[in-house]
């Protein structure tokens, strides 16, 4: 097994889907993100957006939930390659972060990874930088957020 077969380098995977409640969106834009369209639903009707929302740092978290799901179902399973199993490490960030249409309350978002490619890091031997594209999905299949993101991975 290659590391590219190991990473699914090219392969979109479905990491799950979650209905945003308007309780959980109201919870966590009081803690978070406390605009007047993800607290008040009735002010929120007024608002520019029209109706109770989430915010795009909740489908941001959200993603990172099932990205780390999915991961932890299926890391070990299917390393067959040389030397020890990769381990992934943190994230060095994210760029080009869209919030291309609000998540109105109710709304079920199926979100996605695809991972791009990986190089080894020069600065730090035995790690590699693996980038992904992240993307969330809405139940017409509209896409509500896409961003670019990295993991380092120990692969040696």
């Amino acid at each position: 097994m290659t590391l590219d077969e190991y990473f699914l380098i090219g392969e979109t995977v479905t990491l799950g889907s979650h209905k945003f409640e308007a309780d959980e969106i109201k919870a966590f834009a009081r803690k978070y993100d406390p605009q007047v369209f993800h607290v008040d639903e009735e002010a929120a009707k007024k608002s520019v957006l029209g109706g109770l929302c989430a915010s795009g740092w909740h489908t941001a978290a959200t993603w990172m939930k099932y990205n780390l799901e999915k991961r932890m179902e299926t890391e070990g399973v299917r390393w067959t390659g040389p030397g020890p199993q990769p381990e992934f490490g943190p994230s060095p960030g994210f760029r080009n972060l869209k919030w291309l249409k609000p998540v109105y309350a109710g709304e079920t978002v199926t979100f996605t990874r695809t991972a791009l490619a990986h190089r080894p890091l020069a600065g730090r031997p035995g790690w590699n930088l693996l980038t992904l594209r992240s993307e969330g999905f809405d139940s017409t299949r509209d896409k509500v957020i896409e961003f670019d993101s990295a993991v380092l991975v120990k692969v040696e």
